[in-house]
């Protein structure tokens, strides 16, 4: 059924017919009109009187349904010709009586509304076609521009964090040149920061240009903090609740965040342990999300005060954090618990995510 509604979709959006070649639109034409008068000669005897013109209709038609508006008229002509010549008495001849007149406006005002009701519908098919066919050009043309908007979209992603990583490499060979120790963390740190703002530029969005669900972007994450660690007898568990998709601006400062606890648990907490686990949960929590750091190392010292400690590594996570309109926690693991270790906490606020499914 389908292939016979496209066939004559297809048949119809056509019409009229070789509109290249007009001599044969006009030899079939007349051929119509032809058969037409021959049909209704043999069939002259089944007919009552006053019927001249039954047959020459449907030639009339199908003229200028298939032909157009021209060889309908054409059509029209010699089949009132055949018609007043042939079935209108007397026969074989032109008769000009007021009945004959009266039947010939009759006819002629037939034929008109005919070819006139055709060609309207033949016009309005061709603006329907032209119509479609625009509409599939647009498609066509909106999809090879979103092509090329998410070619462009993904080329900058990359641009951006490949020059993030490139200063970051550039400070990196700065600080081969210091001798101070502390000149050189510096540079160091900033060097590791801006590596890490290049990875999550490049992993912010998927090849689409839709955002990355939060799972998938901790996972990938947190094997890069260990792999660039260069730590194998430290394993990191990560255990994400699926579903969740961050604000933009607030997948970046939540990264630093991460990786920044992630390096505090390996360069203090396991710094002196051959073995250890960090552990990475997101868990949602009153509408909003708990991003949760865990350790197994030796813990917070005695009477450390996260707010007043110095570190530069805190207190950018501390600035981020303030900027998200979260809460960050850190705390040693409660004794209950049966573990020792430390344990940083980001509260997230329902503002900051875009959809939990």
């Amino acid at each position: 059924m389908n292939r016979l509604s496209r066939f004559q979709t297809d048949f119809i959006e056509r019409l009229p017919l070789i509109p290249e070649c007009p001599g044969m639109r006009y030899g079939v034409t007349v051929a119509l009109c032809l058969l037409a008068a021959w049909i209704r000669w043999e069939l002259d005897g089944a007919f009552p009187p006053g019927y001249p013109y039954l047959t020459f209709f449907p030639a009339v038609i199908l003229s200028s349904f298939l032909f157009g508006p021209r060889p309908g008229v054409v059509a029209a002509v010699i089949c009132g010709f055949f018609a007043w010549y042939l079935f209108i008495p007397p026969r074989f001849g032109f008769a000009f009586d007021s009945k004959t007149l009266v039947s010939l406006a009759f006819y002629l005002g037939v034929v008109t509304v005919d070819i006139a009701l055709v060609h309207l519908m033949q016009s309005a098919n061709s603006r329907l076609h032209v119509a479609r066919e625009n509409v599939r050009l647009l498609a066509e043309e909106r999809g090879v521009l979103a092509e090329r908007t998410e070619l462009l979209f993904q080329e900058l992603q990359h641009r951006v964090g490949n020059n993030l990583q490139m200063i970051g490499a550039v400070l990196s060979l700065q600080m081969r040149g210091l001798a101070e120790p502390t000149a050189r963390r510096a540079i160091a740190n900033a060097a590791g920061r801006l590596q890490v703002i290049g990875r999550i530029q490049r992993q912010l969005y998927k090849s689409d240009g839709e955002l990355v669900p939060l799972d998938r972007f901790v996972h990938e994450l947190s094997g890069q903090v260990m792999d660039s660690s260069g730590r194998d007898d430290i394993a990191c568990k990560v255990v994400v609740e699926p579903g969740i998709v961050l604000r933009p601006d607030a997948a970046v400062p939540v990264a630093l965040i991460l990786s920044e606890a992630m390096a505090n648990a390996l360069e203090h907490g396991l710094a002196a342990r051959d073995t250890g686990t960090i552990h990475v949960q997101v868990i949602r929590r009153d509408e909003g999300i708990a991003l949760v750091v865990e350790d197994d190392g030796t813990g917070l010292a005695d009477g450390f005060e996260p707010d007043l400690a110095e570190s530069i590594g805190l207190r950018i996570s501390r600035v981020l954090s303030r900027q998200l309109d979260a809460r960050m926690t850190l705390e040693n693991v409660p004794p209950e618990t049966g573990r020792r270790g430390a344990r940083m906490t980001l509260h997230l606020p329902p503002c900051r995510i875009v959809r939990q499914d």
